[in-house]
């Protein structure tokens, strides 16, 4: 078979059922391979797109999702979707075509070192010269991909790799089996002394990122928290590790995390951190932060640990098996007092929306009421949307909440979504989209017109790069340089484009009417909501601050 032909037959080993791309003169052979065959392929408007897609498609379906673009510019615009999913520790493979290997350093026609490229952020990278290498290395890159601390793996592959035919033998490739994952040497020692902290804490906290997420932990740490009476908070990656209506959620902690959430984290003895890198967005001012408490941090990557904080007890390993272990071990305090006083700052800080406006919070709010029982997904994008939904959504559970975390790209959202859609067809996916963020990747609804996918695009428009904005009006003295946006777009027309209803909301109840037309109707719609360009984001903590300081933002 050719090359080509025997790169499908090893994604279909894989499991693999979709991938997103766009097609090009160096990749046209397995393009060809692919025509009339069971997998799936999805044409995206942009390379970007497709990477973005196979993001969403991973994070929706705990799966690896594969993208495909040609050499030169396709290549090259697929590095903000590999970054993108690099930062948040994401499974994707991503095939590029590359010119012929007697040409390779000739500055050939669209020839360029997408290897060299994205060396930084990815994984792992190859360019297969041999072919006789071809299918070992493709297992070897799906296996990579997902193992351990998932990440994205790029394949770069010459032309006459893929067109010329040779006698594959091993499509199997036995030899490529799961890697395996490194562990604190003395993991139960350090398991027993953990659980001596958690046992003896008076005010404990959960801090579940989003590789807890990625571990397909959640219910082992929703357990844990339960038998033990603990409180968690989450990253932002982490949204959806426990129920959001669960009681021992107190929702996101960060700069934009609700004071309760934050309260406890600044006022804890020990921390109980899962699968999250202390982010600076989490953490603020790091010494602040970590003073006065027994840092317990469980992650599969050993590099993470120390990096940004100091671990008390530092617990590497797989995180199902150290939380079942740390769960068993530990004997439950008396919480009384501690929930006691998280119940207060609950009662006090609780983000209460204005009934006699649209706005943000009241938006999420009715999203909640009418969706409630839903199989749904939300993807964000980012900005202020993001936050407004990340404070206030009730996610129901694990791959729940899909947004950009570590990279914070704008333009995620969309294409995430058409992955998610594609991945996940059971559930429906609600696409919630800044006006800014819309136009960046906005091409893609005709994606969604084209597979015909029940995506409910939500575009909070305050006709300005909302989140830009609210920094220059909190630190450079309310100068609004290039983040307002003078012409409006009127984004129900540019959804008619591609065929896709919209209804546009100026009042709550116009929201709450065109939400409940859009969830009957079968197909995609697009509502737009205009809302005021003052409203900003709060709580916000100040820069370098502990995690109880809060900048005024009048």
């Amino acid at each position: 078979m050719t090359g080509a032909q025997a790169i499908v037959e090893c994604l279909a080993k894989e499991g693999v059922d979709t991938v997103f791309g766009y097609p090009g003169g160096t990749i046209l052979p397995l393009y060809d391979a692919l025509h009339g065959l069971p997998v799936r392929h999805v044409l995206t408007v942009h390379e970007q797109g497709a990477a973005h897609a196979a993001d969403g498609y991973a994070r929706a379906s705990g799966k690896v999702g594969v993208c495909i673009a040609t050499s030169g510019p396709g290549a090259t615009n697929l590095v903000t979707g590999l970054a993108n999913a690099f930062m948040d520790s994401i499974p994707v493979v991503a095939i590029t075509g590359q010119v012929p290997t007697n040409l390779i350093g000739r500055d050939a026609f669209q020839e360029i070192d997408i290897s060299g490229i994205t060396m930084p952020i990815t994984k792992h990278n190859f360019i297969i010269k041999d072919s006789s290498k071809l299918t070992e290395i493709i297992r070897r890159a799906f296996a990579i991909a997902r193992s351990g601390r998932p990440g994205p793996v790029l394949i770069d592959i010459p032309r006459d790799v893929q067109s010329d035919v040779y006698n594959f033998t091993d499509l199997e490739s036995e030899n490529i089996g799961q890697r395996l994952v490194r562990q604190s040497p003395n993991l139960p020692e350090l398991i027993t002394k953990a659980a001596a902290a958690i046992s003896a804490a008076e005010r404990p906290v959960i801090i579940a990122g989003g590789g807890c997420i990625n571990a397909n932990a959640s219910q082992t740490l929703t357990a844990f928290a339960e038998r033990c009476g603990l409180p968690v908070v989450t990253t932002l990656m982490g949204i959806g590790t426990l129920p959001g209506n669960h009681p021992n959620l107190l929702g996101m902690t960060g700069l934009h995390g609700l004071k309760a959430a934050n309260h406890a984290v600044h006022g804890a003895d020990v921390l109980i951190v899962t699968g999250s890198r202390f982010n600076d967005r989490v953490t603020g001012d790091r010494a602040r932060y970590a003073d006065g408490k027994t840092i317990i941090h469980i992650d599969i990557d050993p590099a993470e640990v120390h990096k940004n904080v100091a671990a008390s007890v530092p617990l590497v390993g797989e995180m199902n098996t150290i939380l079942n272990e740390l769960s068993q071990a530990v004997v439950p305090g008396n919480m009384a007092a501690w929930w006691e006083t998280i119940r207060h700052w609950q009662a006090l800080y609780g983000i209460v929306a204005d009934s006699t406006k649209l706005e943000a919070a009241g938006v999420m709010g009715e999203l909640n009421r009418q969706l409630d029982g839903h199989d749904i997904i939300y993807v964000t994008d980012v900005g202020q949307h993001q936050m407004w939904a990340a404070q206030n959504l009730k996610v129901s559970g694990p791959r729940g909440f899909l947004t950009s975390g570590g990279l914070g790209t704008m333009g995620f959202g969309l294409p995430a979504a058409v992955g998610a859609q594609m991945a996940r067809p059971d559930k429906r996916i609600i696409h919630i989209v800044g006006d800014g963020s819309l136009k960046m990747t906005g091409c893609e609804l005709y994606t969604v017109a084209a597979e015909q996918l029940p995506i409910i695009s939500i575009v909070i428009n305050n006709n300005s790069l909302g989140m830009v904005r609210q920094l220059q009006h909190c630190f450079f003295d309310k100068r609004y340089s290039a983040s307002l946006l003078p012409t409006p777009m009127d984004f129900s027309v540019f959804a008619a484009a591609f065929g896709i209803p919209a209804a546009v909301a100026n009042t709550q109840a116009e929201f709450s009417q065109a939400l409940t037309a859009a969830i009957e109707r079968q197909g995609a719609s697009l509502l737009v909501v205009n809302i005021d360009t003052e409203d900003l984001v709060t709580p916000m903590i100040a820069p370098g601050g502990a995690m109880d300081s809060y900048i005024d933002l009048e």
